[in-house]
């Protein structure tokens, strides 16, 4: 196991930030289906991250971390870099706090990402991923503009934002057997595995990630960072380069198994989510269900699954499905 960080996020932090956000973002409902459970053989408790705000659970980072700016960083205003989620929740959390924000996004992002961000009132600069890494053009702009930058997932206040998804779950249905979480970077598991081991210390954390983007998985086996770039997965939410300096040795502490799942699983999940429990979701929110759907769940008795979000490419998803 890694040594953590004495800066790194703890239960307390999570709890701190739940704090924060009450009031602000929405204590999102917890669906169930006998369907579902009948199907994989446990009672699961499904997460619903696709009605917070902005359609995602990155609203509850972006809005801890940029609350606790002081003012001249509130002056100077927000940069951040991300494919969609992430950038529309720094952009609300901007106009909610009065904070001005410009966000880099590749230009394959989807269409409704691009559209909802600059709705919120964000300058959104484009960028071509394949020419050029999105950390260098943030350092950049951030050289020339004196701004903050707020990480989609490699910041302790993120981590602690995201965390209150699942330790508002555990307080919503009680102690779980297990915890399935989709991981990109890092920032939803490594929080939620922080709050469900400090509140439900028996809980199995499971990260899921898609097979052809499985950097994570690779990193939690080895000990060893590993990166992967622009993956061609349909889950685009999950397509970051690796695990950051405060995910990595969270993950490694808290996490207590990384699974992958192939595209086809992901879509059968998606399919599932949508066409039996009528939830319009992201194939990156529908990631954590297609383990259980492939292997069952039985051995655990009670889980909870995280839907991260539910910010549809409609074109896309109308594709596969």
């Amino acid at each position: 196991m890694e040594k953590l960080d004495s800066a790194l996020p703890t239960i307390e932090h999570v709890r701190a930030a739940a704090q924060r956000l009450h009031g602000i973002a929405h204590q999102t409902p917890v669906f169930t289906s006998r369907t579902l459970d009948e199907r994989v053989g446990a009672r699961v408790f499904v997460k619903c991250e696709n009605f917070q705000l902005v359609g995602a659970f990155k609203f509850r980072g972006a809005y801890n971390a940029m609350s606790q700016l002081d003012a001249q960083q509130r002056s100077a205003g927000v940069l951040a870099y991300s494919s969609g989620n992430h950038a529309q929740a720094v952009a609300l959390a901007g106009r909610l706090l009065g904070i001005n924000t410009t966000i880099s996004m590749p230009n394959s992002a989807p269409a409704a990402k691009l559209a909802a961000t600059r709705g919120y009132g964000a300058e959104v600069v484009e960028y071509d991923p394949a020419t050029s890494n999105r950390e260098d053009l943030a350092a950049k702009m951030r050289e020339e503009r004196g701004m903050t930058v707020i990480p989609p997932y490699n910041h302790p206040d993120i981590v602690a934002g995201q965390g209150t998804a699942a330790l508002e779950l555990i307080e919503q249905v009680g102690p779980l057997d297990a915890l399935f979480v989709p991981c990109g970077g890092g920032g939803l598991l490594s929080g939620s595995a922080i709050a469900a081991k400090g509140t439900a210390p028996g809980c199995r954390v499971i990260g899921v990630e898609p097979e052809v983007a499985d950097d994570a998985t690779r990193s939690f086996r080895t000990g060893e960072l590993h990166s992967v770039r622009n993956p061609p997965t349909i889950a685009d939410g999950l397509r970051t380069p690796s695990l950051g300096t405060v995910t990595f040795p969270l993950v490694r502490q808290s996490v207590d198994e990384m699974v992958t799942v192939s595209e086809t699983e992901i879509i059968e999940a998606l399919r599932f989510i949508w066409t039996r429990m009528k939830l319009v979701v992201e194939p990156s929110g529908a990631v954590a269900l297609a383990p259980l759907l492939r292997a069952g769940g039985s051995r655990y008795g009670t889980v909870g699954i995280i839907i991260s979000g539910g910010n549809v490419d409609l074109p896309a998803v109308c594709a596969v499905l």
